[in-house]
């Protein structure tokens, strides 16, 4: 994992999905953008999708997921981001988190999130 975020106190970020994360929060009144960069190892989960019968000609199906793959076993002091999905199917898991509310800007545009979801 070459490229994680590092604080001050020797914590870490570990970015595990495929994209840049820009953060958004406020620190001491002032705001942040954290641009977290892509590790290079990606978590994932196999999702597949059956038709399991229809609703007045609509087809249903039922989503079902697979192993999550990719995540490190918990280090201290290290922050894995993960897609929802995957930190969903990890509850146990509080070294993960997820990418809050987006951030949109003037155009409605998606720039970042508002901070990190954990379980």
């Amino acid at each position: 994992m070459n490229n994680s975020k590092n604080s001050s106190n020797n914590n870490s970020i570990v970015n595990l999905t495929p994209h840049e994360i820009v953060v958004h929060y406020t620190e001491e009144g002032d705001h942040v953008s954290l641009h977290i960069p892509p590790s290079g190892d990606v978590a994932r989960v196999s999702i597949t999708s059956r038709e399991v019968g229809e609703f007045d000609g609509i087809p249903l199906s039922r989503t079902e997921t697979g192993e999550v793959k990719g995540v490190p076993n918990p280090q201290e002091g290290v922050l894995y981001l993960v897609s929802a999905i995957v930190r969903g199917l990890l509850p146990e898991r509080k070294d993960v988190a997820s990418p809050g509310p987006l951030v949109r800007d003037e155009n409605g545009q998606p720039i970042g999130c508002q901070g990190l979801v954990v379980n």
